[in-house]
């Protein structure tokens, strides 16, 4: 008896149970746009020498920015302010104690030779002299002692990490381990005092934290005079707490603040998008995902229900995987969300065009048989598509930082969740519907028993697609010189995240509510400010460098709402996606790249993976060149759109190499431009009815999103229609032309 069945069911009915219950049980964090947060203002004391340019502020923020990724926040919103501030907005942060202490330490790592002890003094009136290069300071035990100027600092740190040592009776503490010349000077300043005879001071080594020694450890009798401690490690002990260890493994790895920092204010604000924006969204999903369902119901029939019901499992399933590593959900992660269960309709269609390729070519006895096939025919094309895209989300997740890692956790989760859900969900519902009676003596009902509209169409006519292929290429190269015109002519208008811009704060005599702000401040020619309520009469709006007539536009818009609104704060805001930020995720993203052409290279062949990864690069620059050619706003939305379009646009390419590969296997006679235009044929179906798919879903943001989604949608429309031509008449092409000046 084959017991496959059986165990896919029970597999389906406990990820399915686990996911309802953490569902139930789990709160999911919200960001700042659909719930608001805590928001603390900190304030730089720079030298004037330190500070001359700004790029002691401006390194402040991408350290503070590693210490927020490093604390789980995600999706923060941190932007310079002014000359010396520094706005941080944390989503869903359970703690904001924590990590007011967090972001205000200086983290000013220092490692010193002990000279001595030192003399208490009598009082603060007659304070310790301190020599030339030496520096007096009390140790754990409150001993004073004397130090020698500092010999490595947190510059030579590699990394640290907390750990736990239950056997050797440490418990907590912090490893550290240094870097190039970090190394050298480890082991020179420990070789020095092991030339001091045991217990005596000098054989220690005192490791300072923000001018407070809090750990003076003895270097082991073991180690020889001037030879010191080889290895480049080290373990900072001090009795620590758990949560201490960690704090401070994470100040060192996030390095020190280039200039000390003061919280001046620390508050609650508002979502950055209103109610009404909110329920548009939601409608908009609903729409889309009713009219995608319907749409798959009346190309499938029975299994088109069934895979239905498995994509409502595999939003279960997605939402409870969020929720239980409390990542945070924005509107356009929750409109990616959506996407991607249009898009994870793709498995299923490729399941169950092959097993009507199976019923109807191969002249398989029942739907059940048939679709049995069709799961191990479609398989091999389901793994690589998805692993190409999940080492994209994991390269992006290791590698970026801010959304960029955030938006890698959510495409890795809907990867395997997608796959979850065709290979073991639609599976297990399909297996047991075709097994029963009615399907049997009706197949046409399982809706895999015939071959489908688009198929019978194609083996009417049977064009050759690939006759020319040289005009598909000038085509794309064509679409390709429009789109980098159009960057270069118009250039592109980043958006408020990347540029900066202008904030305006107002106290206001009644409360406003932010969603008529929003309206009036888009009849006042404002359509993107981004308005935000911070106590009960505090209103903050920040939008684009705008001019000093303009700034008073806005504020004649806010005063109409209400009887009196006094300007407390105007300044210049830095960009929130800063420039370390944006370069992360562009090396992230070419490795990612890199990544998959080597992948696609070992499960294809070289020329299939540089087609492949050729043609997405043509789906980037096309979509940036419409963005600038309309005009659209190059921001935070977009980006999250451009690396949705990134993450799936390799799937068509992956799925059309991949019959190639199967009819080559088959088939030694036909040339490579036959055998590549059959398998463009073979797969068109699937093609159509996945792109429908996602299309229905994306339409529905497009019209009834509101201007929130409105460019976000046209984006992965966009991407979707030039990722689906790409496939098909770029990669194919351009892998027919490279095998012939292979060959």
């Amino acid at each position: 008896m084959n017991r496959s069945p059986h165990i896919r069911s029970l597999i389906a009915l406990a990820a399915v149970a686990l996911s309802l219950y953490v569902a139930l049980t789990v709160p999911v964090h919200l960001g700042l746009d659909l719930r608001g947060g805590t928001q603390i203002v900190l304030e730089t004391r720079p030298t004037p020498a330190a500070d001359a340019d700004g790029e002691a502020t401006d390194r402040t923020v991408e350290v503070l920015r590693g210490r927020i990724d490093a604390l789980g926040v995600a999706e923060p919103t941190i932007a310079r302010s002014g000359s010396d501030r520094i706005i941080v907005e944390l989503p869903g942060l359970q703690d904001p104690r924590e990590a007011a202490d967090v972001l205000g330490r200086t983290a000013q790592l220092t490692f010193h030779q002990v000279l001595g002890t030192a003399a208490a003094a009598d009082d603060k009136s007659n304070p310790l002299p301190e020599r030339p290069r030496e520096q007096v300071m009390a140790d754990e035990s409150g001993r004073l002692l004397r130090l020698q100027a500092a010999s490595l600092t947190g510059n030579d740190v590699e990394k640290a990490a907390a750990r736990f040592d239950q056997q050797g009776g440490a418990g907590w503490h912090v490893t550290v381990d240094f870097r190039g010349p970090g190394e050298a000077g480890w082991a020179r300043l420990t070789g020095e005092a092991a030339c001091h005879p045991a217990g005596d001071p000098g054989r220690r080594v005192a490791i300072v934290l923000d001018a407070k020694i809090i750990s003076s450890p003895q270097v082991d009798p073991s180690v020889a005079c001037r030879s010191g401690i080889s290895g480049g490690s080290t373990q900072i002990t001090g009795s620590f707490e758990d949560s201490e260890a960690k704090e401070l493994a994470l100040l060192i790895n996030g390095g020190a603040l280039p200039v000390p920092v003061e919280i001046i204010e620390q508050r609650t604000v508002g979502p950055t998008l209103g109610a009404e924006a909110i329920r548009a969204s939601a409608w908009a999903a609903g729409i889309g995902t009713a009219v995608t369902s319907l749409f798959i119901i009346a190309v499938y029939r029975l299994l088109g229900a069934l895979a239905t019901v498995a994509l409502a499992c595999y939003g279960l399933v997605s939402y409870a995987a969020l929720a239980a590593l409390g990542a945070t959900l924005t509107l356009p992660g929750l409109a990616g969300f959506v996407l991607a269960v249009g898009m994870a309709v793709d498995a299923n269609v490729l399941v169950f065009e092959r097993a009507r390729e199976e019923y109807a070519g191969r002249h398989r006895p029942t739907p059940r048989s048939s679709l049995t096939a069709g799961f191990r025919g479609a398989f091999s094309a389901i793994a690589d598509s998805n692993i190409t895209t999940l080492i994209a989300a994991g390269l992006l997740f290791f590698l970026a930082s801010g959304p960029v890692r955030g938006f890698g956790v959510t495409l890795g989760i809907g990867v395997l969740a997608s796959m979850l859900s065709a290979l073991v969900i639609t599976r297990a519902l399909a297996d047991h519907a075709v097994a029963r009676r009615l399907p049997r003596r009706h197949p046409r009902l399982t809706g895999i028993a015939h071959t489908g509209a688009v198929r019978d169409r194609l083996a009417r006519s049977g064009p050759n697609l690939m006759r020319h292929p040289r005009r598909w290429l000038a085509a794309s190269a064509a679409a390709l010189v429009l789109a980098a015109s159009g960057i270069a002519l118009r250039g592109l208008e980043f958006g408020v995240e990347f540029t900066g811009g202008r904030l305006i704060e107002y106290t206001t005599a009644t409360p406003v509510d932010p969603d008529q702000a929003r309206t009036a401040l888009a009849d006042a020619g404002f359509p993107r400010a981004v308005v935000q309520t911070s106590g009960e009469n505090q209103l903050t709006v920040r939008t684009h460098d705008v001019s000093n007539p303009q700034a008073a536009t806005i504020t004649d818009a806010i005063t109409g709402l209400t009887h009196q609104a006094d300007k407390i704060r105007d300044e210049a805001v830095g960009p929130s996606l800063g420039k370390e930020l944006r370069q992360g995720a562009l090396i992230a993203l070419a490795v990612a790249l890199a990544a998959q052409l080597i992948y696609l290279a070992a499960r294809f062949r070289w020329l299939l993976g540089t087609s492949a990864v050729a043609a997405l690069a043509h789906d980037v620059v096309i979509l940036v060149g419409v963005f600038a050619w309309l005009g659209k706003p190059v921001d935070g939305v977009f980006l999250a759109a451009l690396l949705t379009v990134i993450g799936y646009s390799v799937n068509d390419s992956v799925v059309v190499f991949d019959r190639i590969r199967e009819l080559g296997r088959h088939d030694r006679a036909t040339d490579f431009a036959g055998i590549a235009n059959r398998a463009l044929l073979q797969t068109l179906p699937r093609t159509v009815n996945t792109g429908m798919g996602a299309a229905f879903i994306l339409t529905a943001l497009a019209l009834f999103g509101g201007d929130t989604l409105t460019d976000f949608a046209l984006a992965l429309l966009i991407g979707l229609a030039v990722g689906t031509y790409s496939s098909m008449f770029t990669a194919t092409p351009l892998a027919i032309e490279l095998n012939e000046r292979r060959t």
